[in-house]
Protein backbone atom coordinates (compact mmCIF):
# COMPACT_ATOMS: atom_id res chain seq x y z
CA UNK A 1 0.00 0.00 0.00
CA UNK A 2 1.06 3.74 -1.02
CA UNK A 3 1.91 5.62 2.15
CA UNK A 4 -0.90 7.47 3.31
CA UNK A 5 -0.09 11.39 4.54
CA UNK A 6 -2.73 13.12 7.12
CA UNK A 7 -3.93 14.87 3.85
CA UNK A 8 -4.78 12.10 2.25
CA UNK A 9 -6.38 10.48 5.20
CA UNK A 10 -8.32 13.54 5.92
CA UNK A 11 -9.69 13.20 2.55
CA UNK A 12 -10.70 9.39 2.69
CA UNK A 13 -12.24 10.00 5.62
CA UNK A 14 -14.10 12.77 3.71
CA UNK A 15 -14.87 10.33 1.24
CA UNK A 16 -16.47 7.45 2.85
CA UNK A 17 -17.55 9.29 5.82
CA UNK A 18 -16.34 6.30 8.64
CA UNK A 19 -18.36 5.95 11.84
CA UNK A 20 -15.75 6.20 14.32
CA UNK A 21 -15.86 4.76 18.54
CA UNK A 22 -13.20 4.87 21.21
CA UNK A 23 -12.36 2.36 23.92
CA UNK A 24 -9.47 2.47 26.27
CA UNK A 25 -8.66 0.11 28.29
CA UNK A 26 -7.35 -1.24 31.89
CA UNK A 27 -8.43 1.86 33.87
CA UNK A 28 -8.35 0.84 37.93
CA UNK A 29 -7.26 3.76 39.45
CA UNK A 30 -6.42 7.86 38.77
CA UNK A 31 -3.17 8.79 37.37
CA UNK A 32 -1.66 12.00 35.44
CA UNK A 33 -2.33 9.27 32.11
CA UNK A 34 -5.81 9.06 32.70
CA UNK A 35 -6.47 12.66 33.62
CA UNK A 36 -5.01 13.49 30.25
CA UNK A 37 -6.76 10.81 28.97
CA UNK A 38 -10.24 12.82 30.36
CA UNK A 39 -9.01 15.69 29.65
CA UNK A 40 -8.56 15.30 25.60
CA UNK A 41 -11.72 13.67 25.64
CA UNK A 42 -13.54 16.72 26.86
CA UNK A 43 -11.83 19.39 24.84
CA UNK A 44 -12.36 17.41 22.04
CA UNK A 45 -15.54 16.05 22.39
CA UNK A 46 -15.33 12.78 21.08
CA UNK A 47 -16.89 10.07 23.66
CA UNK A 48 -14.95 7.80 25.30
CA UNK A 49 -15.75 4.51 26.53
CA UNK A 50 -13.45 3.05 30.00
CA UNK A 51 -12.97 -0.57 29.93
CA UNK A 52 -12.52 -0.48 33.83
CA UNK A 53 -11.19 -3.31 35.79
CA UNK A 54 -13.84 -4.02 38.36
CA UNK A 55 -11.93 -6.40 41.03
CA UNK A 56 -8.95 -3.59 40.90
CA UNK A 57 -11.54 -0.83 40.29
CA UNK A 58 -10.44 2.15 43.47
CA UNK A 59 -13.30 4.09 44.14
CA UNK A 60 -11.31 7.10 43.57
CA UNK A 61 -11.48 6.37 39.79
CA UNK A 62 -15.22 7.37 39.54
CA UNK A 63 -15.27 11.15 40.86
CA UNK A 64 -12.53 11.87 37.99
CA UNK A 65 -15.66 10.94 35.30
CA UNK A 66 -18.24 12.87 34.35
CA UNK A 67 -21.63 11.86 33.14
CA UNK A 68 -20.50 11.51 30.00
CA UNK A 69 -17.97 8.98 30.19
CA UNK A 70 -19.18 5.65 29.49
CA UNK A 71 -17.82 3.11 31.68
CA UNK A 72 -17.33 -0.78 30.43
CA UNK A 73 -17.05 -4.16 32.31
CA UNK A 74 -12.99 -4.71 31.45
CA UNK A 75 -13.44 -8.75 32.85
CA UNK A 76 -13.32 -9.30 36.40
CA UNK A 77 -9.73 -9.41 38.03
CA UNK A 78 -7.66 -9.38 34.81
CA UNK A 79 -4.91 -12.04 35.88
CA UNK A 80 -3.67 -13.99 33.84
CA UNK A 81 -5.47 -17.62 34.39
CA UNK A 82 -3.73 -19.42 31.38
CA UNK A 83 -1.28 -22.44 31.33
CA UNK A 84 2.85 -21.83 31.40
CA UNK A 85 2.85 -20.67 27.76
CA UNK A 86 0.02 -20.21 26.60
CA UNK A 87 -1.73 -16.87 25.67
CA UNK A 88 -2.84 -15.09 28.30
CA UNK A 89 -6.51 -15.29 29.52
CA UNK A 90 -8.32 -14.24 32.38
CA UNK A 91 -11.03 -17.20 31.22
CA UNK A 92 -8.69 -20.06 30.21
CA UNK A 93 -10.88 -22.81 28.81
CA UNK A 94 -9.82 -25.30 31.19
CA UNK A 95 -11.64 -23.32 34.21
CA UNK A 96 -14.61 -24.70 35.06
CA UNK A 97 -17.72 -22.32 33.12
CA UNK A 98 -19.54 -21.37 36.29
CA UNK A 99 -16.46 -20.85 38.31
CA UNK A 100 -15.86 -18.04 35.43
CA UNK A 101 -18.98 -16.74 34.99
CA UNK A 102 -19.60 -16.38 38.97
CA UNK A 103 -16.45 -14.07 38.61
CA UNK A 104 -18.00 -11.85 35.62
CA UNK A 105 -20.99 -11.59 37.88
CA UNK A 106 -19.39 -10.51 40.37
CA UNK A 107 -17.13 -8.01 39.24
CA UNK A 108 -20.07 -6.51 37.51
CA UNK A 109 -22.06 -6.13 40.54
CA UNK A 110 -19.22 -4.19 41.90
CA UNK A 111 -18.59 -1.93 38.91
CA UNK A 112 -22.48 -1.32 38.82
CA UNK A 113 -21.94 -0.09 42.50
CA UNK A 114 -19.11 2.15 42.05
CA UNK A 115 -19.70 3.62 38.82
CA UNK A 116 -23.74 3.81 38.63
CA UNK A 117 -25.56 4.44 35.57
CA UNK A 118 -21.98 5.17 33.94
CA UNK A 119 -21.47 1.32 34.00
CA UNK A 120 -22.90 0.22 30.24
CA UNK A 121 -24.03 -3.76 30.40
CA UNK A 122 -21.05 -4.35 28.09
CA UNK A 123 -18.23 -6.53 28.10
CA UNK A 124 -14.80 -6.67 27.67
CA UNK A 125 -12.52 -9.17 27.98
CA UNK A 126 -8.91 -9.12 28.74
CA UNK A 127 -6.50 -9.58 25.92
CA UNK A 128 -9.37 -9.59 23.90
CA UNK A 129 -9.77 -13.30 24.21
CA UNK A 130 -13.03 -14.97 25.50
CA UNK A 131 -14.76 -18.00 25.29
CA UNK A 132 -17.63 -18.53 23.20
CA UNK A 133 -19.20 -20.92 25.95
CA UNK A 134 -19.03 -17.94 28.25
CA UNK A 135 -20.11 -15.90 25.84
CA UNK A 136 -23.34 -17.46 25.05
CA UNK A 137 -23.90 -17.24 29.06
CA UNK A 138 -23.58 -13.19 29.99
CA UNK A 139 -27.25 -12.30 28.93
CA UNK A 140 -27.80 -14.38 31.76
CA UNK A 141 -26.48 -12.16 34.24
CA UNK A 142 -27.50 -8.87 32.95
CA UNK A 143 -24.78 -8.15 30.31
CA UNK A 144 -25.79 -7.41 26.70
CA UNK A 145 -23.09 -6.38 25.09
CA UNK A 146 -19.14 -7.86 23.86
CA UNK A 147 -16.42 -6.10 22.93
CA UNK A 148 -13.33 -7.63 21.44
CA UNK A 149 -10.78 -6.63 18.65
CA UNK A 150 -10.81 -7.57 15.08
CA UNK A 151 -13.62 -7.77 12.35
CA UNK A 152 -16.57 -9.81 14.28
CA UNK A 153 -18.63 -12.67 12.89
CA UNK A 154 -21.68 -10.81 13.33
CA UNK A 155 -23.62 -7.81 14.97
CA UNK A 156 -24.89 -10.75 17.35
CA UNK A 157 -22.17 -12.38 19.48
CA UNK A 158 -25.20 -14.83 20.81
CA UNK A 159 -28.99 -14.30 21.92
CA UNK A 160 -29.15 -10.92 23.42
CA UNK A 161 -25.51 -10.31 23.22
CA UNK A 162 -24.39 -7.24 20.86
CA UNK A 163 -20.78 -7.50 19.58
CA UNK A 164 -19.09 -4.01 19.00
CA UNK A 165 -15.42 -4.62 18.66
CA UNK A 166 -12.04 -2.12 18.11
CA UNK A 167 -9.82 -2.70 14.81
CA UNK A 168 -6.90 -0.20 15.33
CA UNK A 169 -4.90 -0.59 18.89
CA UNK A 170 -1.91 2.25 18.50
CA UNK A 171 0.10 0.29 21.04
CA UNK A 172 2.67 -1.67 19.57
CA UNK A 173 2.96 -4.30 22.09
CA UNK A 174 6.07 -6.80 20.79
CA UNK A 175 8.30 -3.49 20.28
CA UNK A 176 8.49 -1.86 23.52
CA UNK A 177 4.87 -0.69 23.91
CA UNK A 178 5.63 2.11 21.35
CA UNK A 179 3.22 3.88 19.76
CA UNK A 180 2.60 1.55 15.90
CA UNK A 181 3.40 4.96 13.78
CA UNK A 182 1.05 6.98 11.59
CA UNK A 183 1.12 4.50 8.60
CA UNK A 184 0.17 1.20 10.38
CA UNK A 185 -2.85 3.57 12.25
CA UNK A 186 -4.22 4.71 8.95
CA UNK A 187 -3.56 0.99 7.75
CA UNK A 188 -5.31 -0.29 9.73
CA UNK A 189 -8.41 2.01 9.52
CA UNK A 190 -8.63 2.27 5.97
CA UNK A 191 -8.92 -1.40 5.81
CA UNK A 192 -12.12 -1.40 8.09
CA UNK A 193 -13.64 1.45 6.12
CA UNK A 194 -15.76 -0.84 3.78
CA UNK A 195 -17.21 -3.17 6.71
CA UNK A 196 -20.50 -2.93 8.07
CA UNK A 197 -19.41 -1.70 11.43
CA UNK A 198 -18.16 1.14 13.00
CA UNK A 199 -14.16 1.55 13.35
CA UNK A 200 -13.17 1.17 16.80
CA UNK A 201 -10.06 2.72 17.77
CA UNK A 202 -8.71 1.37 20.95
CA UNK A 203 -5.78 2.61 23.26
CA UNK A 204 -4.47 2.25 26.82
CA UNK A 205 -3.35 4.96 28.12
CA UNK A 206 -1.22 3.97 30.83
CA UNK A 207 1.57 2.71 28.56
CA UNK A 208 1.11 6.13 25.52
CA UNK A 209 4.19 7.34 24.61
CA UNK A 210 4.39 11.43 23.53
CA UNK A 211 4.09 10.05 20.09
CA UNK A 212 0.86 8.21 20.81
CA UNK A 213 -0.66 11.19 22.17
CA UNK A 214 0.18 13.25 19.90
CA UNK A 215 -1.36 10.92 17.01
CA UNK A 216 -4.63 11.10 19.19
CA UNK A 217 -5.12 15.12 19.86
CA UNK A 218 -4.66 14.96 15.99
CA UNK A 219 -7.13 12.40 15.40
CA UNK A 220 -9.84 13.87 16.92
CA UNK A 221 -9.30 17.18 14.93
CA UNK A 222 -9.70 15.77 11.56
CA UNK A 223 -13.33 16.55 9.29
CA UNK A 224 -15.02 13.68 8.08
CA UNK A 225 -15.62 11.15 10.54
CA UNK A 226 -18.48 10.59 12.59
CA UNK A 227 -17.47 9.55 16.53
CA UNK A 228 -19.96 7.26 18.17
CA UNK A 229 -20.71 6.96 21.90
CA UNK A 230 -21.04 3.75 23.46
CA UNK A 231 -24.68 3.66 24.41
CA UNK A 232 -25.23 4.56 20.64
CA UNK A 233 -23.72 1.42 19.64
CA UNK A 234 -24.49 -1.12 22.13
CA UNK A 235 -28.47 0.48 21.26
CA UNK A 236 -28.36 1.50 25.11
CA UNK A 237 -30.41 3.95 27.25
CA UNK A 238 -28.58 4.74 30.88
CA UNK A 239 -30.95 4.74 33.69
CA UNK A 240 -33.03 7.89 34.66
CA UNK A 241 -31.68 10.07 37.20
CA UNK A 242 -33.93 10.49 40.60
Amino acid sequence: MAAISWKGFEEELARRKPVFWWRDDDAAKPSPALERLLSLSAASRVPLALAVIPLRAEPSLFSLLDEEIAVLQHGGDHANRAAPGGKKSEFPGTEDKNTALGRVAIARARLAELAGPRALPVFVPPWNRFRQDLAGELSSIGLCGLSGYGARRAAGAAPGLRQVNTHIDIVDWHQGRRFIGEQRAFELAVKYFPGDEPVGWLTHHAVHDAAAWEFLARLFTLRGPRWASAEELFSYTRPAHG
